[in-house]
């Protein structure tokens, strides 16, 4: 592009759009953010907003758009949450001493992993990296801005890596240049779709951030995160903290599919917070600790001295209702410290925001107070270590006027008695006005016009004012004139004119000298950032950990067992969220039992029993265990497990093109991969999703593999009842079934697990239950009726006659009867029944004519 062709400025505009050819540049000019060529045709288009255009003929007109200054935030919102990028380019010097086209440069980059304006209180805003180191090994790391808190590991494979990114549902990853377009293909394929790569590759050595990692490789990823963030932000990041390591093996895996399965923070049938395991356990009081709680549930623990502490902590909280009843009250009166500390590294910290607080920090000597109240030393050393930062409450409390604006540009937020100087300007400003109210008075009595007022505009200052109906009243030589409206005259006199000068002096320095106080204040608040995020996580935990005890109690809960011989067993188990929907005296309970010569569990049952809640149950059970948390249950021994594999539903993936069969094998392929003995694995109707024999064959085959190979504990629900017989096979596999039984020609769903193989499937019965049309249904009746008489008289399906036909017809009809053994009647829908249906009926009709 030619640049001499453009104006001074519209070259500026070029040079600096260069710099960041992947974002929305913000130009600004005056009281507007501008944008020209391919950004304003997009940012129109995406924003909704006017297209114009800049220039002087018609082949010269340059493509513009532009926002207003004031009201920037809500479009930049709008750009970020559809995946772009934004540059904010700000003039840099004043307009008044410019020479030529005034300075302009981009002070912040903000994309959709650095906004933090408009994250959401109750959820992290994560932004990841990864950087390749041998093989499939990546150091990853990941960064809330909001908050400042960030971790690195090291990986040993990219479905790891993959699985880590979309755990924390990362908003943005950052990935070196050299990456490949596949990995960035995967990540798309897993919904993260900001991806920004990074040409410098140098690391960000910062010893007081990443002093508590080990190793140079762990430190990869969060450098190149590091190195990204302080080049896009442009800005003080004081309130990062030290960078975590941890260990993904560390804690109970559950990779995404098995946690959507679950629906540990979402529900499946709309991805909103109600109906998951989070939405049932948040009863937390804070922001940070509803955070804290889904970082929980996300990844639970496998250390058992560390389950059974928070255990510990839980139990004495849920057994002391007063005290933590007054608890919950003390931490309602909390804000969020975390993200309160990043708005004071920002410098985008508000009085208000600093009466937050003072608030929150005067609350921390009640908390510690009343967790000594209870009678648990973890509690009481959680107290006695809690920093309450006391001297800094002290400081904000004499500084910071309770009743203090959002914004300091008015001044009136700092309290008397702070700053003596400034209470000197204060009071100066405070006596002149009340002089000019006892003038007003004395000027109405002396001239006898009670309508006359003293008045103050930004122009002329302060002025008497006298309608012209009352001027006949004035002696001419009293006042002096000053401004001729068309209803009244305006006047001044010099005592007026004196005073006026002293308030408009004090009410400037006043203004003045409280931004500076301000700015002291916060620079004091920017050293305590450390405290304050040490205490947040603290408060976060103690909220955490309530809310269990609170929960556990309100919903009769137990305090689970762990088992030294990898026992399992829960009696009267509730599924929690079901349980929480339902009412709690309707929902039905069941035990479950396993160890080592009982390992494998097959259930049987028709559709809409209570297959998959059963399961479901046996796995949120034990991750609430591994938690820290109390159970839905009467009683509950349960090992600890290192893994959770789910193949539950059967959706296609629709995203990457993928058959129902074809994720079924590639869900059940990475549980094979990975499990070990030590890993519960849930499959759900297994191999449905292809012909009959090869999805029982292929059921069969992976029971035996995992039974032989594996030994993970392992339920395995299905709808091929021959798979039954495989019990007296395999030593460790134990059927059981989900009960139904039949009343007055219907059936009736008994939710309960019983042990044993179901007698029969009652598909039928379900497709009633759907409303299929009668004559279907009574059709359906006819066809099982003949197919269990062939059963019983032990005949061949070739040898079965169906329809009374001749030999000739022979081959078709063995046809017919295949593609109707074939049938997965339990798993269409009525639709799809009714149209094999038909072309059966068709079939049967063309051979019967034959026949004649």
């Amino acid at each position: 592009m030619v640049l001499t062709k453009y104006t001074p400025m519209m070259q500026q505009y070029l040079r600096i759009k260069a710099e960041v050819p992947d974002a929305f540049l913000f130009f600004r000019l005056g009281d507007f953010y501008e944008m020209f060529f391919d950004d304003a045709l997009k940012a129109s288009k995406e924003l909704e907003i006017t297209l114009t255009a800049r220039g002087g003929n018609k082949e010269d007109k340059i493509p513009m758009c532009g926002v207003p200054y004031h009201s920037a935030a809500a479009y930049i919102e709008k750009l970020i949450d559809k995946g772009y990028k934004v540059a904010l380019c700000e003039q840099t010097e004043d307009p008044k001493h410019a020479k030529g086209v005034v300075k302009r440069e981009i002070v912040q980059m903000i994309t959709p992993g650095t906004a933090v304006t408009t994250v959401n209180d109750r959820e992290n805003h994560f932004l990841g990296s990864a950087v390749q180191l041998n093989g499939e090994r990546y150091s990853i790391a990941y960064l809330d801005l909001s908050t400042g808190e960030s971790k690195a590991s090291v990986v040993e494979s990219e479905d790891l890596l993959l699985q880590e990114m979309s755990l924390i549902k990362a908003k943005e990853i950052i990935l070196p240049a050299s990456v490949s377009e596949k990995l960035i293909g995967k990540f798309r394929d897993r919904g993260i779709t900001s991806i920004s790569k990074v040409e410098q590759e140098e690391l960000f050595f910062d010893e007081t951030l990443l002093s508590l990692l080990e190793g140079e490789e762990v430190k990869r990823g969060i450098s190149l995160l590091l190195h990204y963030t302080t080049d896009t932000q442009k800005r003080a990041l004081d309130h990062l903290q030290q960078t975590e390591q941890y260990e993904v093996s560390a804690y109970l895996q559950i990779d995404p599919n098995s946690k959507r399965n679950l629906e540990l923070t979402e529900n499946n049938r709309s991805g909103a917070k109600k109906g998951s395991l989070v939405w049932l356990l948040d009863e937390t009081v804070t922001a940070m600790g509803s955070r804290q709680l889904k970082s929980w549930v996300e990844r639970p623990l496998i250390n058992q001295s560390d389950i059974k502490e928070r255990l510990g902590l839980v139990e004495s909280l849920k057994n002391h209702f007063f005290e933590r009843e007054s608890l919950r009250e003390l931490l309602q009166n909390v804000y969020d410290l975390e993200r309160l500390a990043g708005r004071v590294a920002f410098g985008s910290i508000s009085p208000r925001d600093l009466v937050q607080l003072k608030k929150s920090l005067q609350q921390v000597p009640f908390i510690k107070e009343q967790l000594k109240e209870i009678p648990d030393n973890g509690l009481i050393k959680r107290a006695d270590e809690m920093d309450a930062c006391i001297d800094l409450a002290d400081l904000l409390d004499a500084a910071i006027d309770d009743q203090a604006p959002i914004t300091i540009k008015d001044g009136n937020f700092i309290k008397d008695g702070y700053s003596e100087e400034l209470d000197q300007y204060k009071d100066a400003s405070r006596n002149g006005k009340k002089w000019i109210a006892e003038l007003e008075q004395k000027e109405r009595s002396i001239t006898g016009i009670k309508s006359l007022k003293i008045g103050y505009n930004r122009i002329f200052g302060y002025y008497i004012e006298i309608t012209k109906a009352n001027l006949t009243s004035l002696n001419d030589d009293r006042y002096e004139r000053r401004q001729t409206l068309a209803n009244a005259e305006r006047y001044i006199t010099p005592e007026l004119k004196e005073k006026e000068t002293l308030i408009l002096e004090a009410e400037e320095k006043s203004v003045e000298l409280e931004q500076q106080i301000f700015q002291v204040v916060r620079e004091h608040v920017k050293q305590e950032i450390p405290r304050i995020q040490q205490l947040a996580k603290e408060i976060s935990e103690i909220d955490v950990l309530q809310s269990f005890a609170f929960v556990s109690e309100k919903r009769h809960y137990v305090k689970p067992v762990f088992s030294k011989t990898k026992q399992l067993d829960i009696q009267e188990g509730r599924h929690p969220v079901i349980e929480k929907v339902m009412n709690m005296n309707e929902y039905v309970p069941n035990s479950c039992k396993m160890d080592k010569e009982r390992s494998m569990l097959l259930i049987t049952g028709p559709n809409m029993s209570g297959k998959s809640t059963f399961m479901r149950q046996i796995a949120l059970i034990s991750v609430m265990a591994q938690m820290g948390c109390f159970v839905p249950a009467d009683y509950a021994e349960l090992p600890v497990f290192d893994r959770i594999f789910t193949r539950i539903g059967a959706a296609d993936d629709l995203v990457s093109g993928q058959s129902t069969f074809m994720v079924e094998m590639l869900e059940a392929k990475h549980a094979l991969e990975h499990a070990t003995d030590n890993s519960l694995i849930l499959f759900d109707e297994i191999g449905r999703g292809t012909s009959t024999y090869d999805g029982m064959s292929l059921a069969q085959a992976i029971i035996e593999y995992v039974h032989d190979s594996i030994k993970a504990k392992t339920l395995f629900s299905t709808h091929y009842h021959e798979l039954v017989e495989l019990s007296s096979k395999l030593k460790r596999l134990k059927n059981i079934h989900v009960a139904a039984a039949e009343q007055d020609g219907k059936v009736v769903f008994l939710h309960k697990v019983k042990e044993g193989p179901a007698d029969k499937s009652y598909g039928i019965h379900v497709a009633e239950l759907a409303e299929l049309p009668p004559s279907l249904i009574n059709r359906a009746n006819e066809l099982l009726t003949l197919f269990e008489a062939e059963k019983e008289a032990g005949e061949s399906r070739e040898q079965m006659t169906l329809f009374d036909i001749t030999e000739k017809t022979a081959v078709d009809e063995s046809a017919v009867l295949k593609e109707i053994q074939e049938l997965n009647v339990l798993e269409m829908t009525p639709m799809e029944a009714m149209n094999e249906l038909y072309k059966l009926q068709k079939k049967a009709g063309k051979l019967l004519a034959e026949s004649k």
